[in-house]
């Protein structure tokens, strides 16, 4: 009973002349499980364009539990935490916040063409809630050239 090249001896000093393709797929496959993970996290992005101010510093690291993110889109919808949500579930997770921690923080990052009385709208609902940290998150004017 032969086996392939086991059976011809004269042949097995041949050198093998095929392409291994089996680390290909695997990286390939790697590749494809990381895509998959981070498309979601891609597309539950909120583009918006911020104000500039001159005084804009970097953000400082929050502890998750002390922070809560709105954005506001330019249609005037409410991203909590990277999701769109409506009126009513911000009001709520406002009012849980509050009771939970007075002292945490709301950043609200809205979009330059958001009319202002929805951010004041929004300012009032976490005032209502108990919570008087908000932060404005911008960013910074960009540098002039020196001269």
């Amino acid at each position: 009973m032969s086996f392939g090249r086991m059976s011809s001896r004269t042949r097995s000093d041949a050198p093998i002349n095929s392409i291994n393709v089996t680390p290909l797929v695997d990286v390939m496959l790697v590749l494809v499980v990381i895509f998959i993970l981070a498309a979601p996290m891609l597309a539950a992005s909120l583009r918006v364009q911020l104000p500039k101010a001159q005084a804009a510093t970097p953000q400082t690291q929050v502890a998750q539990g002390d922070m809560l993110m709105l954005e506001v889109s330019p249609q005037g919808e409410i991203w909590l935490q990277g999701a769109a949500r409506d009126d009513a579930a911000v009001q709520q997770q406002l009012q849980s916040l509050g009771q939970r921690n007075p002292q945490a923080e709301v950043q609200l990052r809205a979009d330059t063409s958001v009319p202002y009385g929805r951010v004041v709208q929004i300012m009032g609902w976490a005032h209502a809630a108990g919570l008087t940290r908000i932060g404005f998150v911008t960013d910074p004017l960009p540098q002039a050239p020196a001269r």
